[in-house]
């Protein structure tokens, strides 16, 4: 599988685990998206560093061809993938703990001795 194909089924099974499976729905929040355009400037400040030095190279054959700051497009689209699930996956667990919270249930995994 080339390199563009993983980057577009990475966007669309982080967009599936979010919407369908956490349902945090992070992708239609404004503060998500206010959050990536700060992530994504660093994002292409660091691929366009790795890239431009050679430390990474890809194989012309697995890309579309454009690139951004000396890296493929499709970087963008992983970084994406990246950031998103480890935010909805945040969320998630956040969510779970405080409805466990909330039903009285203690969360902490700490022995009770060191509390």
């Amino acid at each position: 599988m080339s390199y563009s194909a993983l980057a577009v089924t990475a966007v669309v099974v982080v967009l599936v685990v979010d919407l369908a499976v956490y349902r945090t729905r992070m992708v239609t929040r404004k503060s998500y998206w206010t959050a990536y355009a700060i992530i994504i400037v660093f994002q292409l400040l660091m691929n366009g560093v790795l890239t431009g030095l050679g430390v990474v190279t890809y194989d012309p054959a697995t890309i579309w061809g454009p690139r951004i700051a000396y890296a493929p497009v499709e970087d963008l689209l992983f970084g994406w993938a990246m950031v998103t699930l480890t935010l909805a996956s945040w969320a998630a667990v956040n969510r779970r703990a405080n409805t466990a919270r909330r039903r009285g249930l203690d969360t902490d995994t700490r022995p009770s001795s060191t509390r």
